[in-house]
């Protein structure tokens, strides 16, 4: 099926999101502190209803009549969320202006809490299950962030680094015990029983995971349709915490198991067909993909982090598709 024949849904869960805060939530000094940075009083919320961070997220109205979308976030309510911010500020000073992301206005750290305004997004997040013609805008986005290179005198990681630890997951579940696989029974289309019977092979092809996310470009590292905001005129990609410098072609096989989970299409149809995937050695692909499937596995079997409890299940959808991918690489 390619994607401009996914019109019909996916059985895999279509969206989910964390536990948000609300204006009212937040503590008064917290308030005080947005307004200040704001340079108005804030007079109406709209509360983003998609992403996964805990905390405050939302379009804040001011009195002045304009418009800041603020996140707010400290330790009680996830404690890597501040680290998250903080990483998030990084991204925006390193983003160039031909990328279609918001920019970031202000921040505000007083080592609890961290606070984030940025211009507002207008539009939606894309509807799902995927229309083609949506899918088809999102990807041209894609497409101009993968010719992009972050600003002099950044401080992104390198993605190869950034996602050394998270590529590892196939060989913690090798030495792991070998019940938490047994959970994977009852996975879609037998990706679980594919996966144990293979795990050997996995953790081979994963080996070189890193080392084929170098490059010099800018890289998202998170894109889904919850970190999308598209309107009749415009794309915006957003929520940038784990952006990185590497591969051009990153962003975009991150994605498409998501893509695929929301009814989109085929990941090997969608890659291919992309300007960004022109050159790739298929082995390169390859590996990238078993370290994903691997991130996503791993993490589909833990316990759920503080504040977002819908999790795991996203992440047991995504290793499904990547899985799936991967019959079609090997």
């Amino acid at each position: 099926m390619s994607a401009d024949d996914a019109t019909t849904p996916t059985p895999a869960p279509l969206a989910f999101s964390g536990q948000r805060l609300d204006w009212r939530d937040l503590p008064r000094g917290v308030r005080t502190r947005i307004q200040e940075l704001a340079g108005a009083q804030v007079t109406a919320e709209m509360s983003a209803t998609t992403g996964f961070s805990p905390g405050f997220a939302a379009v804040l109205e001011l009195a002045d009549g304009r418009g800041v979308f603020v996140k707010a976030v400290s330790p009680e309510q996830n404690p890597q969320s501040p680290e998250l911010a903080r990483a998030e500020v990084r991204a925006a000073q390193a983003i160039p202006a031909q990328v279609p992301a918001p920019r970031l206005l202000w921040h505000d750290d007083d080592g609890d809490w961290v606070l984030l305004g940025f211009e507002v997004a207008t539009g939606r997040p894309p509807l799902l299950p995927w229309r083609p013609a949506e899918l088809r805008r999102v990807l041209e986005a894609m497409a101009v962030l993968s010719e992009a290179t972050p600003l002099p005198g950044h401080r992104l990681p390198a993605t190869d680094e950034h996602f050394a630890a998270d590529f590892r997951g196939w060989h913690t579940l090798a030495e792991g015990p070998g019940s938490a696989l047994d959970r994977t029974a009852d996975w879609a289309e037998g990706t679980g029983e594919w996966l144990r019977a293979h795990l050997d092979t996995l953790c081979t092809w994963s080996e070189d995971a890193t080392a084929a996310l170098v490059g010099d470009r800018l890289v998202h590292g998170d894109l889904r349709a919850d970190n999308v905001m598209i309107d009749v005129e415009h794309v915006a990609l957003i929520d940038w915490p784990h952006a990185s410098v590497g591969a051009a072609w990153a962003d975009l096989a991150f994605m498409v198991p998501s893509i695929a989970m929301q009814g989109g299409g085929r990941p090997q149809e969608i890659f291919w067909a992309q300007p960004m995937s022109a050159g790739l050695e298929p082995e390169r692909l390859r590996a990238a993909v078993a370290g994903l499937a691997g991130y996503f596995t791993h993490g589909a079997l833990q316990p759920p982090p503080p504040g977002i409890p819908n999790l795991r299940r996203f992440q047991q959808a995504q290793a499904e598709q990547a899985l799936l991918w991967l019959r079609d690489l090997g």
